[in-house]
């Protein structure tokens, strides 16, 4: 790929001094798209997975449910804010249409920006339970050193991110202990094909971490073996939810064994066959799109899986 000519660095753009910058930028900061879908995951997790058949209401406008809501948002929102504030300098290179912090919002403010969202999380789950708090913290402090740290290292920042994404699925759960076993299959499903994302993002973002002395997958194995690591997390997913969709086609959840198979399976075909041909940046920011369209169809799935473990 091509080699871009290096863009302004980041300290010599223009910070603007507006009151209104952060409150204007804080959608785009705390990437509002991806709070809305961990909102969906956790309220499908809690009714479909784990209250079946209680009425809705009862079971989403639970103060505690709300709190929890509340809380992993808070955590997460700030976990993007930490990130684009390590991230100034790469993503000049990678995303330089996206840069938030630097040119809208005062790297300062971002990180006091950071540390009130992510207090305020742990604060509000611990005073739920003291395992719910710990879980929360956990991830704070596991967000903290992916963005400065572990996201530089190969594989490493893949898995904690991966970590991070099926702990999310368990955290309904990790609230009410109802026992069923559907969540965990979800939860190691999204945790795979976080790991499959997370790869592919980071063979698209090459350009940049290279110059700013990442040593992520591509960058120490190569972009070819790269994609040989994303196929084996991706098989591994394949095997997994073949073997959950033959088993519901063939006993009474065939429905939603057809929603796996049509919007989960045979996607998940597709998203291998063009990860073997990738070869340009391209390419691989089209692997990412199929990767979230994969994981909003497998969120969804949980529509159909009331009654199931």
């Amino acid at each position: 790929m091509p080699r871009p000519s290096p863009p302004k660095s980041p300290a010599a753009l223009p910070v603007p001094d507006k009151p209104g910058g952060l409150a204007t930028a804080l959608p785009t900061l705390v990437r509002w798209p991806n709070l809305l879908i961990m909102l969906l995951c956790l309220a499908l997790v809690r009714v479909c997975l784990l209250l079946p058949g209680q009425p809705l209401r009862k079971a989403l406008l639970a103060p505690g449910f709300g709190l929890l809501v509340l809380a992993a948002l808070l955590v997460a929102a700030a976990g993007y804010i930490i990130n684009d504030y390590y991230d100034v300098k790469i993503d000049a290179i990678n995303r330089p249409d996206r840069l938030v912090v630097g040119p809208v919002v005062r790297r300062r403010v971002a990180m006091l920006a950071h540390l009130l969202l992510s207090g305020a999380g742990v604060l509000l789950a611990a005073s739920l339970s003291p395992l719910l708090g710990l879980v929360t913290l956990g991830a704070a402090l596991l967000l903290w050193g992916y963005s400065a740290r572990f996201k530089r290292l190969a594989l490493v920042g893949n898995l904690s991110i991966a970590t991070l994404t099926a702990a999310l699925v368990l955290l309904p759960e990790l609230q009410m202990h109802t026992g069923r076993g559907a969540v965990w299959p979800y939860a190691l499903a999204a945790f795979l094909l976080t790991v499959v994302r997370e790869i592919v993002k980071d063979v698209e973002d090459m350009r940049g971490d290279a110059q700013h002395g990442c040593r992520t997958l591509p960058l120490v194995w190569g972009v070819a073996r790269t994609k040989w690591v994303a196929g084996l997390f991706l098989t591994a997913l394949a095997v997994l939810t073949g073997a959950a969709t033959l088993r519901l086609l063939l006993g009474t959840h065939w429905p939603l064994g057809l929603w796996l198979l049509a919007l989960v399976l045979l996607p998940m075909a597709q998203l291998g066959r063009l990860l073997i041909r990738a070869d340009r940046r391209k390419h691989f920011r089209h692997l990412s799109t199929w990767c979230k369209g994969i994981m909003l169809a497998g969120v969804l799935s949980m529509l159909l899986a009331g009654g199931i473990g």
